[in-house]
């Protein structure tokens, strides 16, 4: 389908305010040109009955490494063209691709397909720019990121980086290290968002991070400090920062493994949709059986398990990231931590838009805004998902 124009109606449409109880929305050429609480009366190329369904913002996944048995990592333009098809196919409608810890060379191929990539994908998730995790890691906190590339953040290393590729809009890093506010200031200052990650940084250092522009905190409680004691005295970590610097964002991996059904009521309670993003952290095993799958490039990248609705190092140490999708967040945000459904979909729409800035064009449904959409029933299965005003995938629930 790719009609110029497109009328949702019969829907319950999830605004900003409200639920739209019967709701219709127009689209023109990819946009949202009219909302309305009844039918519109006007002709369209293409009428989509909703039957009552929930029709909600396109979700945005600011944090994912692959899918469907690739990751950004193999280098390839098959895998990024595939791990955003994967991803649609669950609700996604835009995200950030995501790297590991790797050599600079590795890295640089990653970044230079993105956009030859970009010009090819017109069935997948939209790209929201880059996120590059690592390498500037503290060792013991390094989770399944390769030990063999973690190292201190290096200006001649990162400049180069960002003089080569203007299309990375997020960097992960661990701020206690030695260099890592002044990288953070540098990223500030080309307008990328520093975020605190795989870190064993104390309140106080969370603090001068925080003011040296890392407002925000990657897969919160996954490799991170929390309480801990330095010559018989506690010392607050960065869990305890989250929670304490009230403008400071977080994402959380909702997939119902990594953080238990306590915590993420934890996080929502203190934090509110408004302060959380639901992410994915998604390898490749995303949309695969359980089984042996690699984190990372196929050549060099690290072993993994999957198992028990997640990734695994062989020796079952530490999660090697998820193999959760989109809708599985917000479902899961529902069922298991009792948050209300618009809350759920704050948390995986309009939230993660506003913090990768993109929030000017996505993450709710407002006229003007990108026609990306997703269609779902009562029990959070999802049934269309729309990219550009472009029904991209649609499941076989009636």
């Amino acid at each position: 389908m790719n009609s110029s124009s497109l009328k949702i109606i019969n829907a319950k449409i999830i605004t900003p305010g409200r639920i739209l109880k019967n709701g219709s929305l127009l689209i023109n050429h990819g946009k949202i040109t009219a909302i309305a609480e009844n039918n519109i009366d006007t002709e369209s190329d293409t009428v989509i009955d909703a039957g009552g369904k929930y029709l909600s913002p396109g979700f945005i996944d600011i944090h994912v490494h692959g899918g469907g048995g690739h990751d950004f990592m193999d280098n390839t333009v098959t895998a990024y063209l595939e791990i955003a098809k994967l991803h649609a196919s669950h609700g996604t409608t835009s995200f950030t691709p995501t790297t590991l810890s790797c050599e600079p060379e590795a890295l640089f191929k990653t970044l230079s397909l993105y956009e030859e990539s970009e010009k090819l994908n017109v069935l997948g998730a939209n790209y929201l720019g880059m996120h590059i995790e690592g390498p500037y890691f503290a060792m013991d906190q390094r989770g399944a990121q390769d030990p063999r590339f973690i190292r201190l953040p290096d200006p001649d290393e990162y400049k180069d980086v960002l003089q080569r590729s203007s299309i990375v809009k997020r960097w992960s890093a661990a701020p206690e290290l030695k260099g890592a506010l002044e990288f953070g200031r540098y990223l500030r200052s080309k307008g990328i968002l520093p975020s605190i990650a795989h870190t064993n940084a104390i309140y106080e250092e969370a603090l001068e991070a925080y003011e040296n522009g890392y407002t925000h905190i990657t897969h919160f409680y996954s490799c991170m400090s929390g309480v801990s004691r330095r010559n018989a005295f506690r010392y607050a970590g960065v869990i305890e920062a989250g929670y304490l610097l009230d403008n400071m964002t977080v994402e959380i991996i909702a997939d119902g493994v990594h953080l238990p059904p306590a915590l993420l009521k934890l996080v929502y309670k203190i934090k509110g949709p408004d302060k959380i993003a639901l992410i994915t952290d998604a390898m490749r095993a995303a949309g695969m059986p359980p089984g042996e799958s690699i984190l990372g490039d196929l050549k060099n990248g690290l072993k993994v398990i999957v198992e028990d609705n997640v990734a695994k190092l062989p020796d079952r140490s530490a999660f090697a990231g998820s193999v959760a999708t989109t809708i599985q967040l917000v479902k899961n945000m529902v069922r298991l931590a009792d948050v209300p459904l618009i809350d759920a979909i704050t948390m995986m729409t309009a939230t993660p838009a506003k913090i990768m800035g993109a929030d000017d064009r996505k993450g709710s449904i407002e006229l003007g805004k990108d026609a990306d959409l997703v269609l779902f029933d009562e029990q959070i299965n999802l049934c269309k998902t729309i990219i550009g005003g472009k029904v991209v995938y649609t499941s076989n629930i009636k």
